[in-house]
């Protein structure tokens, strides 16, 4: 009897222990098969840590980077934690994307998507030559390919092209066009052949082709930004600012560009005849907290938390850097990427800006009507 009685008592609170776990796991939000696919391209301010895997110096895998993550290990974000694509992912009841270079990509896990972007990359496949191997934006496309192929194995053709179909993505190019290859100092071959109105018209000319290519690959609903405040950056405060005011050359650069590329997505959306094409107003999202900080809780939007030099904005965030002790009240973390709390301002506006942020529709009226059809 004290064997049997003994058994009762362990079986007693295991049997309870089991209802409870499927009770917790029942009122847990079923896990990304309902969510939508993700993908990414792009460049550092979107990569998830494809250049770890590559031989390259624009790299992000050393602390301190990553040090407000949950392993408070670099990911290859360039972030103190999340970046843009992982608030998103969050946003829509997703996983967060993984590099499309990492070995963990495969099988099931590529029902999530997958992130192609590479730092350093821009819209011409000049751009980044510095930083020797990165994925130019050829070459995410090709991988993107090759993940369609990879992903038909798995499921098949027609649910591939479904998921293909139905997926969000997102894609951040143009930033690197400028401060890595056109103003590059002293002077670039670019900016030799071409005045800076030419070389705007070029690169929304060379990037229609990229978008269309996405287009031709089964993508339908893309969010392009556009290029933020370039001359507002520690990196570029640091080099050009003797007052702490953002470099007007740079500033031109927005002002021709992203009126540019509005009007080449509205030219898209007309060819193919759908809302495929959402201009992300990157400019406006970063300078709200830029131009007044206080108001979004940032204590400065003109010093990195993690740098050298004047503004922290010298050379890379490294464990011998200057490292400030609370990333929330910094917008910026390094020389040239926001931190995460300023990410997710970013992504908020994603989600619920009016049209001067997102245009045609928001991601919130995007998620609202895909969901009616």
């Amino acid at each position: 009897m004290a064997a049997a009685g003994l058994t009762t008592s362990f079986l007693a609170p295991a049997i309870a222990g089991v209802f409870l776990l499927l009770l917790t796991l029942t009122s847990l939000p079923t896990p990304s098969v309902a969510a939508r696919a993700f993908f990414v391209f792009g460049d550092s301010l979107v990569d998830n840590g494809n250049n770890n895997y590559l031989a390259t110096t624009a790299r992000a895998d050393q602390p301190p980077y990553g040090i407000d993550t949950p392993s408070h290990r670099a990911t290859g974000r360039f972030s103190n934690g999340k970046n843009v694509p992982d608030i998103v992912s969050e946003y829509i009841g997703s996983e967060s994307t993984l590099p499309y270079l990492s070995p963990e990509l495969q099988g099931e896990r590529l029902l999530i998507g997958a992130n192609f972007a590479s730092a350093g990359v821009g819209i011409l496949n000049d751009t980044g030559i510095q930083f020797a191997n990165i994925i130019r934006i050829t070459k995410q496309l090709h991988y993107f390919e090759q993940y369609q192929q990879r992903l038909s194995s798995v499921v098949g053709p027609d649910a591939a092209g479904q998921l293909v179909n139905e997926a969000l993505v997102l894609i951040t190019l143009g930033g690197n066009d400028f401060v890595n290859n056109y103003y590059l100092v002293p002077f670039s071959l670019r900016s030799r052949q071409f005045s800076l109105p030419d070389y705007v018209r070029y690169l929304i000319s060379e990037y229609k082709k990229v978008l269309m290519r996405l287009y031709e690959l089964g993508s339908r609903r893309v969010m392009v930004t556009g290029v933020g405040p370039l001359g507002c950056v520690p990196a570029e405060l640091a080099l050009r600012s003797r007052n702490g005011q953002c470099d007007p050359e740079l500033d031109r650069v927005a002002d021709m560009y992203n009126p540019q590329l509005i009007a080449m997505l509205g030219d898209l959306n007309a060819q193919v005849g759908a809302d495929v094409f959402v201009a992300v107003n990157a400019y406006k999202m970063n300078m709200d907290f830029i131009t007044n900080p206080q108001a979004f809780g940032f204590v400065t939007s003109k010093i990195a938390c993690c740098g050298q030099g004047p503004y922290n904005g010298i050379g890379l965030c490294t464990l011998l850097s200057n490292l400030c002790p609370n990333r929330d009240i910094y917008a910026f973390w390094d020389a040239f990427h926001p931190s995460e709390r300023a990410n997710r301002i970013i992504v908020s506006q994603f989600m619920t800006g009016s049209e001067e942020y997102m245009s045609p529709m928001n991601l919130s009226s995007i998620l609202a009507m895909d969901a009616r059809t």
